[in-house]
């Protein structure tokens, strides 16, 4: 109970514009203004207890309490490894970032491009830090993380061997922006070495709330350099690699290109050479050194033929890991091209941005919302949807074809924290549909599995992938379509975030069902019931001429242990008290004749519906089947209250039998009652003092 106030409560935290850059929240519910003040008052240096300077947070397997590489490290203060540590110098440039000995050169290449984009860096990396004025030992960085900005704090204790930094670290010594933003990172995904192994657009977008997609240079590069020009004007920020084994890591080609290597892509122009023109990409190794030596490297003969004024626009000679090369060169040499577009809010208002978009959170649970992909026609229908409406066409298309430009990004929550744990992350992926015509321009619409599972996607991923995040683009006609993210498998937990990007403003919403409940009053007299039943009653109810909840169960209980088509482990006390709350009209905490009838009307009721939905007549209903019961019944309810209705009322196997679909119906219908009580003008909405909602929540 306690996780779903927590969930609702964060909804309403959204709603209230928490988790934006301008209001990020407080990782670890950790206050950096109240944490430095204390630690200022007292005069001592923050020492971080969520993300202490121990083994834990360096690794868990290579980096792990007893591996050589773990061994030997002392965290040391900036103030204890040069006389006169700088926060930054002169600005915070992508010369400050060299790769120490973690495997996370991708977070490098992101870092060194954040420093390209001032505005970016400003949300990252706060101003008024140093290690003069105010010293406590405390810093902060905000992050995007899954949705959310989130401000992390960190002590500034580093790991370090033989006096010097183990990981990132300027190239002056001096410089430490950059190495306690490492820190900070390696924090909000569980330790350093959880960051090993990556691709830049994971830095990208966790710096600047952006979208990322990937293309395969060998199959994706028409139109690509019109594209990428295009991306670098709306201030994109873009990364390349070369794939090879893992043998060939950071192995270097006869030209000084580096394979597996996370490189940054900082320009795209076109030059006059011989009376032609030339497409030209500019790339940074992020060690800041080892630079192409191929056709328009720096210096190269290549560059003769550019004139000088043209040629002194462009910065080409400088030995800093920044080098030109032909864009012919880089789709034949390159594997991977990364872009990550970003929101207008990351963008200052004399930047144009093309990008409209719409996120969602939402969740995968076993039994009600984990359906897995389309191979699982049973479960499928039962995941998460979302609909998005387009109805005007892009007015500048780079590839010279009409229609609407749309991103679609799917990312699962901790990826890199299920590490830890020798988990493995979700294989993720989606689809999309066209809204049938019948359903189009309508709210709420609940497509069930006689209309979507004759439906053929339209368009999605390419496949489904165990990646923190599949994205892709597309171009799509104008009309109604529906998203439907899961995972491949059935049944498998996990949290998403889906982002739709798009050229113009699109409606886009939660595909969800309202909740109401159609449950018809029945008006039954003393006379209109049979002799046989009075008797039965009778029998039952004893001297006082009613049943008490005690009385209830007992009876439930025999009458329907007799039968062999459904299974059962008897009523329990809170169904039969729910019971009485619901159809006690006096007040007497007892069950009369009249109400005793109209109750059995309902278990039959329920029972026709049970014995419907039990598909494989196994005496139980899987939480599947569960759904449409329950609609049948007259409840319509939305994903979320059906999680909260399987975790609560489903066995360990997510099957649900009789008594507890009886006792999940009779709540349900006592909520609705309760509910409409107090929603005197049907507004929707309910106010409740604390008595109430106690008396309400023990009743």
């Amino acid at each position: 109970m306690s996780n779903i106030a927590k969930v609702l409560s964060r909804r309403l935290d959204r709603g209230e514009g928490l988790g934006t850059n301008e209001k990020a929240i407080p990782y670890n519910k950790q206050d950096y203004q109240t944490l430095k003040q204390e630690c200022l008052a007292k005069n001592t240096l923050f020492c971080d207890p969520t993300f202490p300077a121990d083994s834990g947070s360096l690794g868990y397997n290579e980096l792990g309490p007893q591996s050589p590489k773990g061994a030997g490290v002392q965290w040391k203060r900036p103030k204890e490894l040069c006389s006169n540590p700088q926060f930054i110098v002169d600005g915070a440039t992508r010369t400050d970032i060299c790769q120490g000995a973690l495997g996370d050169c991708w977070l490098m290449a992101a870092i060194a491009s954040l420093t390209m984009e001032t505005d970016f860096l400003k949300r990252v990396v706060p101003h008024g830090q140093s290690f003069t004025e105010n010293y406590a030992g405390i810093f902060h960085f905000q992050l995007w993380q899954c949705g959310e900005w989130v401000d992390v704090v960190i002590d500034d204790r580093l790991p370090t061997k033989n006096g010097r930094l183990l990981f990132v670290h300027s190239a002056e010594g001096s410089e430490f922006w950059s190495a306690l933003l490492e820190k900070a990172y390696a924090k909000v995904n569980g330790s350093y070495e959880a960051l090993t192994g990556g691709l830049t657009n994971e830095g990208f977008e966790d710096f600047t709330g952006g979208i990322a997609e990937t293309y395969d240079l060998k199959k994706d590069s028409s139109h690509l350099f019109k594209l990428m020009q295009k991306a670098l004007t709306q201030r994109s920020l873009m990364g390349c690699f070369i794939s090879a084994s893992s043998q060939e890591m950071e192995s270097k080609t006869n030209l000084k290109l580096v394979k597996l290597h996370a490189y940054s892509v900082t320009g795209a122009k076109e030059v006059h050479s011989n009376g032609r023109l030339v497409q030209l990409v500019r790339i940074r190794n992020p060690w800041g050194q080892v630079e192409w030596t191929g056709p328009w490297s720096d210096n190269s003969k290549e560059w003769n033929s550019v004139q000088p004024e043209e040629k002194a626009k462009l910065v080409y000679s400088a030995e800093d890991g920044e080098f030109w090369m032909a864009f012919s060169d880089f789709i034949q040499h390159f594997s991977v091209l990364e872009i990550c577009n970003q929101t207008p809010e990351a963008l200052s208002s004399d930047t144009a941005s093309c990008w409209k978009y719409n996120q969602f959170q939402g969740d995968w649970r076993v039994g009600s919302t984990a359906g897995g992909c389309r191979n699982n026609p049973d479960s499928f229908c039962s995941n998460p949807r979302f609909v998005f409406k387009l109805d005007e066409e892009d007015d500048d298309p780079y590839d010279g074809k009409d229609g609407c430009t749309v991103l679609v990004g799917l990312m699962q929550k901790d990826f890199r924290k299920v590490r830890r744990f020798g988990k493995t992350p979700n294989t993720i992926g989606f689809s999309i549909y066209k809204v049938p015509d019948q359903f189009r321009g309508r709210n709420n619409i609940n497509l069930g599995p006689d209309v979507l599972l004759r439906l053929q996607p339209i368009a999605g991923c390419k496949s489904f992938s165990s990646t923190r995040e599949v994205s892709e683009r597309f171009k799509l006609p104008t009309g109604e379509y529906i998203i439907i993210p899961s995972t491949f498998e059935p049944n498998r937990n996990g949290s998403f975030v889906l982002r739709v990007f798009t050229e113009k403003e699109v409606a886009a919403s939660l595909m969800n069902s309202e909740i109401n409940a159609d449950v018809k009053k029945q008006y039954i007299s003393e006379s209109d019931l049979k002799p046989e039943f009075k008797e039965f009653f009778s029998q039952i109810a004893g001297n006082d001429s009613e049943v008490s909840v005690f009385e209830l169960k007992q009876v439930l209980d025999v009458a329907l242990s007799k039968r062999t088509d459904v299974k059962m482990d008897g009523f329990s006390m809170e169904t039969c008290r729910h019971i009485i709350s619901l159809l006690d009209k006096d007040g007497s905490g007892k069950l009369g004749l009249v109400e005793f009838h109209i109750l059995w009307i309902k278990i039959q009721k329920y029972l026709e519906a049970f014995k419907k939905h039990d598909k494989d007549n196994s005496g139980t209903m899987s939480s599947y089947e569960m759904r449409d019961a329950v609609n049948e019944a007259g409840f319509q309810l939305n994903n979320e209250v059906l999680q909260v209705v399987i975790s609560r009322y489903a066995n360990q196997q997510y099957a649900v039998d009789f008594d507890s679909f009886v006792g999940c119906l009779i709540h349900l219908e006592l909520l609705f009652k309760m509910f409409k009580t107090f929603d005197k003008k049907d507004t929707g909405k309910i106010e409740l003092d604390i008595l109430q909602w106690l008396c309400l929540a023990l009743s």
